[in-house]
């Protein structure tokens, strides 16, 4: 009998995970809040921030997108 290497293993991919350090990298003001462009120092990942108008921190509205 014949079994490929690929029966006996997982075929998802391993995932490294850490907790993201957000640079802003750019930010402009519009009605709804600030606008952040921030990126992970560690890893480069990407992802849109906004700051609205209170004292709350920033809020993602994107998803991360990374390499």
């Amino acid at each position: 009998m014949h079994t490929s290497s690929t029966e006996n293993s997982t075929l998802s991919p391993t995932l490294q995970t850490h907790e993201h350090a957000w640079l802003t990298e750019s930010a402009h003001r519009t009605s709804d809040g600030t606008v952040l462009y921030v990126r992970c120092g560690e890893c480069g990942t990407r992802r849109v921030d906004i700051a609205a108008h209170t004292d709350m921190p920033p809020t993602a509205v994107s998803t991360t997108l990374g390499d």
